[in-house]
């Protein structure tokens, strides 16, 4: 898995057509707690809604990310607008998974429920491989996705994963994709 031993916060500014992705900043938070207390977006993500305290340790799980590691997520942000969209990133979960994925760095994507089905996802999911490929390497990226959220499946595949088969977690079975780098 790409580390770094440099340990700071400085994250990277990625900009789309319409969206700007960018480092968490303690103003986020409450629209990131927002959005995971949403039952619409966790549907697929543990099925339950976050209480505060939960949604605060995931906030600074993504900062912690940044500074131990040097990859993590990112705050999707409209940028004509200027609002909060969602967050998108890498992470290190150090998942208990069957197959494992350790030593690889691990996609994800979650959207507040008022960006659903715009292409957000899309154009943000290409924006984060396009930086992983510059940023890792030659290394290959996953996901992990429930098997009934279609619109995540089809993003992924939309953004060069392929599908791997099942892989049980928590006692639940989960999609699998790979991506390598292009």
């Amino acid at each position: 898995m790409p580390t770094s031993s440099r340990f700071s916060l400085s994250v990277p500014t990625l900009e789309t057509d319409r969206l700007r992705l960018r480092g968490h900043r303690r103003e986020d938070f409450p629209h990131s707690a927002a959005m995971w207390a949403d039952p619409r977006v966790v549907e697929y993500v543990g099925g339950k809604p976050l209480t505060e305290e939960e949604a605060w340790t995931k906030f600074l799980r993504y900062l912690g990310h940044w500074t131990a590691l040097g990859f993590g997520y990112w705050v999707a942000e409209d940028k004509s607008a200027g609002t909060f969209v969602g967050e998108i990133g890498f992470a290190d979960y150090k998942r208990e998974l069957q197959p494992s994925l350790h030593g690889i760095p691990e996609s994800g994507w979650v959207l507040a429920s008022h960006a659903h089905g715009k292409g957000y996802a899309t154009e943000a999911v290409r924006a984060i491989t396009t930086w992983a490929d510059a940023h890792f390497g030659l290394v290959r990226t996953a996901c992990i996705i429930d098997p009934d959220n279609a619109a995540s499946i089809r993003v992924a595949l939309k953004c060069g994963y392929r599908d791997a088969g099942t892989a049980s977690y928590k006692n639940h079975s989960v999609k699998l994709f790979f991506r390598d780098p292009s």
